[in-house]
């Protein structure tokens, strides 16, 4: 059986079938010790955050972006929490932390995917595509090659579970949008790009407040097609699964059928290949929310915080080389801290160019 470790508790967890029995209990987060020597410096780095608002804290969260040597930014959707009509002046108040042209990339949330907290249209209109060579819907359902000329990752953002105007977008499979998603990450494969990273606002698995408003097929296509990482906003704090795939034993990861044998490692050191990553940032600035630790996922998590434990705001940096790739928490209010990397398969010793 597998140990669950959570960050900040020191006791020795007994693994995900007493959690699910018994419940699991984590303290304050205390993050072991984690070395990254063996990893070459980043080739590039981007940060990611979602839930943002104008607080003090989103402020905080926003100026760290330039420190972090970031190349751009992903806004994991509820951007402004704002009315309709005030989308520019919230692109202001980000371009005045970030920098006037600084790439900050979108993908729509519920708050503003169909204009109850202003309109995502907007929003992309203030915040545009400045990554080269996209393909499909800016802020709605996209993928893009970084960096462009020999990418090192494909960034393919999705909307399963969100509301636009013409509807909820599902991504059941058998859909088009499942599809899609399926041909984007495949065909960074056959392209010879090293990583596949997946964006969208709400997560399926969580010690959060939420079910799995994406649909448990959208998660276990994820696993099922080779995504490395997969990173979401909608919850209010930090998590982070451990890596998670299908076997023998593990039909489906999804929260229905929790089970010890679709973890396959939950340290932070991983290899890449053997499954997925799950990691919520919604941690840009609005108000945090508590950690469930006795939610029936709990057992799949290897690291959490939230108003109840550590609360920290800050931005996931992911640092990329064809070697490995490696992420961090890095708060911008608070103390809690995460890192994990995973080595690459073999890949090609020279770059692809495109």
């Amino acid at each position: 059986m597998a140990e669950v470790r959570y960050r900040g508790t020191a006791a020795s967890m007994m693994g995900v079938a007493g959690l699910i029995l018994l419940g699991a209990c984590a303290g304050p987060p205390a993050p072991d010790q984690r070395a990254f020597e063996e990893h070459p410096a980043a080739e590039i780095a981007f940060t990611a955050s979602g839930d943002i608002g104008t607080t003090p804290e989103a402020a905080a969260t926003l100026a760290q972006i330039p420190a972090l040597d970031a190349e751009f930014h992903i806004a994991l959707g509820d951007l402004s929490y704002g009315d309709p009509g005030d989308e520019p002046a919230w692109c202001e108040f980000v371009a005045g932390h970030v920098g006037a042209g600084f790439p900050v990339q979108l993908i729509a949330g519920n708050h503003e995917s169909d204009g109850l907290d202003g309109h995502i249209d907007a929003f992309a209109e203030c915040l545009p595509e400045r990554l080269p060579g996209m393909v499909g819907e800016y802020a709605r359902r996209y993928y893009v090659d970084v960096p462009a000329g020999a990418p090192l990752a494909r960034l393919v953002m999705i909307s399963p579970g969100i509301t636009f105007d013409d509807g909820s977008w599902s991504y059941a499979d058998g859909s088009e949008r499942s599809a899609w998603t399926r041909r984007a990450i495949e065909g960074a494969r056959t392209s010879g790009i090293p990583w596949v990273i997946v964006g969208m606002h709400k997560p399926c698995l969580s010690v959060g407040n939420y079910e799995c408003d994406p649909g448990p097929e959208i998660a276990d296509l994820l696993v099922s097609a080779g995504a490395d990482l997969v990173i979401s906003g909608h919850e209010h704090l930090y998590q982070r699964t451990a890596q998670l795939g299908h076997g023998p034993r593990c039909d489906s990861i999804a929260p229905d059928e929790i089970a010890v044998d679709c973890i396959v490692d939950d340290g932070d050191h991983l290899e890449q290949g053997a499954g997925t990553v799950f990691v919520t940032v919604g941690t840009g600035g609005t108000a945090l929310r508590d950690v469930h630790s006795g939610d029936r996922e709990a057992g799949y998590f290897v690291a959490w915080s939230g108003a109840n434990a550590e609360p920290s705001w800050g931005n996931l940096r992911v640092g990329l080389s064809r070697s490995a790739l490696v992420v961090d928490f890095v708060p911008a209010v608070g103390a809690f801290t995460d890192e994990f990397g995973i080595a690459a398969a073999d890949m090609p010793s020279e770059p692809v160019d495109r």
